[in-house]
């Protein structure tokens, strides 16, 4: 688990160089940019959501129904916090469209996910506070 939560901090500081070097305009006239950016959001969410599922089969936390169970499942146990919970499942929810619905992605809601690259950093440092 260590292994990807360590990578979980690389994938956030390699989006926070992403974000110094692209602007949004970047992004929306680029494909290859818009790839870039698409698989290393993917690539976090995926890690929390291996995290989370792990976590919550590990300590028998519950019967998760979906990836947001079991986030959800880790919030109601108190190993992180409410307010990282929510805004991972929201995540989730984009995980699901760049999976599923990739053609009608909107790169403005992706780009501005940028923003909240400390959610990945809080949900890192809360997950090893536990473990």
């Amino acid at each position: 688990m260590l292994d990807r939560l360590n990578q979980l901090e690389i994938n956030t500081i390699e989006l926070e160089k992403f974000k110094k070097k692209y602007s949004l305009d970047d992004v929306s006239n680029d494909i290859q940019v818009q790839w870039i950016l698409r698989y290393g959001l993917f690539e976090s969410i995926q890690i929390v959501i291996d995290i989370a599922c792990h976590l919550t089969t590990k300590y028998n936390l519950g019967n998760p129904k979906n990836y947001a169970d079991c986030i959800n499942l880790l919030k109601d146990e108190k190993y992180i916090s409410r307010e990282i919970a929510d805004r991972l499942i929201g995540m989730v929810g984009l995980r699901n469209i760049l999976v599923h619905q990739y053609i009608s992605v909107d790169t403005n809601k992706i780009y501005n996910l940028l923003e909240h690259l400390d959610d990945f950093k809080k949900f890192a440092y809360e997950i090893k506070n536990f473990i």
